[in-house]
C-alpha cells in the first residue's frame, strides 16, 4: 500500500507548526482560542473526558492541552496519566495536543525518556514549566534543572525545532518571585533560549494583562502572548485555584461571590458575565487574538463564554468527511477510508496505527491489509460511557424475541421513546449516535429495521452539493460533493437468500456483498482486487479526491469487527445462558452482513425497491413454508382422527 497523490495537507492554508498557526491566526486578525484539560483520576473519568473532548473538539480550538502531575505518574503508561490522556486526544480525538512537562527534581535520563516517549506519540507541543517546589532555598543543581529555562535549552539542546515550546508568563508576577521586573527578566530568558509563545497564568482584571504585554515588549519579548482565562464556576474552585496560584480575589469579585458562595448556579451565571466582558475588553484591545480557557474539565461554562464572544464555531469546516487523526505523520498521509468504520473511527486508527503507509483506494495491492488485533474492546477510549445499567435500559433490561432487537435499532433510528420510556441514544456499532446523514433517512430506516433489516451505516445519494453544504461538505469552500446511496445492514438468512435472487435484476448498477460471521458464504459482484468510490469532491485546483470506499478486502475484515460487536458490547451485557444473551449470540451467529451501492447516484436512490422486494420474497418463502407445515399438520391429524374414530367405534 502506497501513499497516493493527493495532498490532503492542501486543505489546511496553515502550517503543520503549532507556532507558525498562531502566527499566521494573529497577523490575519482571526481570533482563536484553546483548552485546558486536567487527567482524571479513574479509567471512568479518563473514558468521559475523550468523549468530552470530543464534544468540544467541535467547537473548533486551535490546540488543547493536558497539565502534567508529578504524583500521578504523568510520564507512565496508565490510563489516568498525563502522556497517556494527550496521546489518545490527538490520535483519536484528532485535535492538536500540548503536554506540559515539569523539570523540577528530575534527572537528564528521566527527561530524556518522557521527551523520547512524547516524540514517539506524535506530540509535537510542549508546554515547559519549572514544577511546584516545595522548599524556595534548596541548593541549585549543577547537572539538572531548576527553572523552567533550563527545561527549553534542554529539548532545544536534543530535538532542536521539532517540538513546538510554549512557556508561562505571569501578569501578576511569579508568586515565588518577589520582583516583577526580574520575572519579566525571567520570562526573556525563556523565549531567547527558544520558545515559541507565551500561554499566562490566570488574572482578574484585563489592563493587568495589557500591561504585561506592553512591559514585555518594552524588553524584545516579541512572540505571541495569550491570556490564561479562568471562567468562576465554583466558590470551591475559585478559592482553590487562587490558593494555588498565589493570587488575591479583587474584592469587587468577592463582593459578588460571598452572597452567593453557596449557589452554584448563580456563581456560574456571574462567572461566564465576569469572564465574557473581560475577554471581550481583551480581543477589542487590538493586543489579543487568543484565548486560553482553563476549563477544569467543565464544558458548558466555557463554551457559553467562547459563544458569546463569536468564537464558538457551529459549522466546522471538516478536511474530509471522516475524523482524522491529529498525528502528522498520518494527517499528512491519509487520504482514503473504508465506508465501513465512518461511525467507529477511533476502532479504526486504533487497528491501523501501526501502518507506516496508508492506502490510497487501491486496497488490491495487498491480500490482506495488516490491520490491528480486534480485540479491543477493554480500551477506555472505545467503550461506551454509558453505565450498564443504562444501556439496559436502551437496549432492553430482557429480551423475549429477536423481534425486541428491533425495536431497539427502530428506536435508535427515530429517536422515539422505548417501552422504558427511554431513548436509544447509541448502538454498539455507532461511537456517537445517529449521524446527521442518516438521520435524513430516518423515516424509512425505521420502518426497515422494524422488519427487521439491521441497519448499522447508511449515507443518501449526493449530486453536486457545495462542499460547504451544513451535513454533507467537506474540504475547501468553492467544492462539490458527490456520493452514492450506500447502506449497510444485517439481516436472517430467509432475508439474505432473498436478497439474492433480487440483485441480479439490478447489476451493474448494484454493488452488493453478503456475507456470515464465519465467512463461509460470501457473496458479492464487486471485483475483490479494486475499490468502489462512494464519496468524492471536486475542487479547484486540485485532482478528484475520493476519500471514502467500499472495499471487498477490507469489509471482511470490517465484518468480524461488526459480528464481534454483537457478542462483546451487547450479549455481555446479560447473564451466561439466559434468554437475553442466546437471542443475541443467536443474531451473531446466524445473521448476515450486507452493504449494497446504488452506483447511479444522479439518480433516484434505487435501495428501497431492493429491499421491498428483498421482503416479499422472503415473507412469500415464509408463507409457503408456513402452508407446507400446516398441510402436513393436518395430515397427521387427519390420520390421528382416522385412528381415533376406530378406537371410539
Amino acid at each position: 500500500m502506497g501513499p497516493g497523490n493527493n495532498d490532503v495537507s492542501k486543505f489546511s492554508n496553515d502550517s503543520d507548526n503549532l507556532s507558525e498557526r498562531i502566527k499566521s491566526r494573529i497577523a490575519s486578525r482571526d481570533n482563536f482560542f484553546s483548552l485546558e484539560f486536567f487527567p482524571p483520576r479513574t479509567e471512568q473519568g479518563a473514558s468521559n473526558l475523550i468523549g468530552r473532548l470530543d464534544r468540544m473538539g467541535g467547537g473548533g480550538p486551535l490546540f488543547i492541552d493536558i497539565t502534567w502531575h508529578p504524583a500521578g505518574d504523568p510520564g507512565g503508561d496508565k490510563i489516568t496519566s498525563s502522556t497517556k490522556i494527550a496521546g489518545t486526544v490527538l490520535t483519536y480525538c484528532g485535535l492538536e495536543t500540548m503536554l506540559h512537562m515539569t523539570c523540577i527534581n528530575q534527572s537528564t535520563d528521566t527527561m530524556l525518556k518522557h521527551l523520547e516517549k512524547t516524540k514517539n506519540l506524535g506530540i509535537r507541543n510542549i508546554l515547559a514549566l519549572r514544577g511546584d517546589c516545595e522548599d524556595e532555598n534548596r541548593p541549585l543543581n549543577d547537572d539538572g534543572f531548576n527553572y523552567g529555562v533550563d527545561l527549553v535549552k534542554f529539548i532545544r539542546k536534543h530535538y532542536g525545532q521539532y517540538f513546538t515550546i510554549c512557556v508561562a508568563g505571569y501578569p501578576n508576577g511569579h508568586p515565588d518571585n518577589p520582583s516583577y521586573k526580574n520575572d519579566l527578566h525571567y520570562l526573556k530568558e525563556k523565549v531567547d533560549a527558544g520558545a515559541d509563545f507565551i500561554i499566562t497564568q490566570l488574572f482578574f482584571k484585563a489592563n493587568d494583562f495589557l500591561q504585561f504585554v506592553d512591559d514585555c515588549r518594552d524588553i524584545g519579548i516579541v512572540c505571541p502572548i495569550i491570556p490564561g482565562i479562568f471562567p468562576i464556576q465554583t466558590n470551591r474552585s475559585l478559592v482553590q485555584l487562587t490558593k494555588l496560584s498565589k493570587l488575591d480575589i479583587p474584592e469587587e469579585v468577592a463582593n459578588v461571590i460571598e452572597p452567593i458562595k453557596e449557589n452554584d448556579a448563580a456563581i456560574r451565571k456571574f462567572g461566564i458575565d465576569f469572564a465574557t466582558d473581560m475577554c471581550r475588553t481583551l480581543l477589542n484591545s487590538g493586543k489579543v487574538h487568543g484565548l486560553h480557557m482553563y476549563t477544569l474539565n467543565l464544558e458548558t461554562a466555557t463554551a457559553q463564554i467562547l459563544k458569546n464572544l463569536g468564537l464558538w464555531c457551529t459549522e466546522v469546516a471538516r478536511p474530509l468527511p471522516w475524523r482524522a487523526s491529529g498525528k502528522l505523520e498520518r494527517k499528512s498521509h491519509e487520504e482514503i477510508r473504508p465506508i465501513f468504520w465512518v461511525d467507529r473511527p477511533k476502532s479504526y486508527i486504533h487497528r491501523t496505527q501501526e501502518w507506516d503507509e496508508f492506502p490510497n483506494g487501491r486496497w488490491g495491492d495487498s491480500a490482506s491489509p495488516a490491520f490491528g488485533e480486534l480485540k479491543n474492546y477493554h480500551l477506555f477510549f472505545l467503550r461506551s460511557r454509558t453505565p450498564v445499567s443504562k444501556l439496559k435500559q436502551q437496549w432492553g433490561e430482557k429480551l423475549n424475541s429477536e423481534e425486541d432487537v428491533f425495536h431497539v435499532f427502530e428506536h435508535f433510528i427515530n429517536g422515539k421513546k422505548n417501552q422504558n420510556g427511554v431513548k436509544v441514544t447509541e448502538t454498539p456499532w455507532s461511537d456517537d449516535g445517529l449521524s446527521a446523514e442518516t438521520a435524513l433517512l430516518s423515516e424509512t430506516l425505521a420502518k426497515y429495521n422494524s422488519l427487521g433489516v439491521l441497519t448499522i451505516n447508511s449515507q443518501p445519494n449526493v449530486n453536486g452539493v457545495p462542499s460547504t453544504h451544513p451535513i454533507f461538505g467537506w474540504g475547501d469552500k468553492g467544492g462539490y460533493i458527490y456520493q452514492k446511496a450506500y447502506l449497510e445492514f444485517f439481516v436472517n438468512e430467509t432475508n439474505a437468500q432473498a436478497l439474492k435472487q433480487v440483485l441480479s435484476e439490478y447489476e451493474p448498477r448494484v454493488l452488493y456483498h453478503i456475507i456470515n460471521r464465519c465467512g463461509e458464504e460470501d457473496y458479492t459482484n464487486a471485483d475483490r482486487k479494486v475499490p468502489n468510490a462512494v464519496t468524492w469532491g471536486i475542487f479547484s485546483g486540485k485532482e478528484v479526491i475520493q476519500p471514502t470506499v467500499v472495499d471487498p478486502v477490507s469489509f471482511k475484515v470490517w465484518k468480524d469487527e461488526a459480528f464481534a460487536l454483537w457478542l462483546e458490547k451487547w450479549a455481555k451485557l446479560y447473564d451466561d445462558k439466559s434468554h437475553s444473551r442466546e437471542i443475541i449470540e443467536d443474531i451473531a451467529s446466524n445473521y448476515y452482513l450486507v452493504n449494497l451501492v446504488d452506483n447511479d447516484y444522479p439518480s433516484e436512490n434505487i435501495l428501497w425497491e431492493v429491499l421491498d422486494k428483498m421482503l416479499h420474497i422472503a415473507q412469500t418463502s415464509r408463507d409457503k413454508n408456513e402452508n407446507v407445515i400446516t398441510h402436513v399438520a393436518e395430515k397427521s391429524l387427519n390420520g390421528h382422527g382416522h385412528v381415533n374414530d376406530k378406537i371410539v367405534a
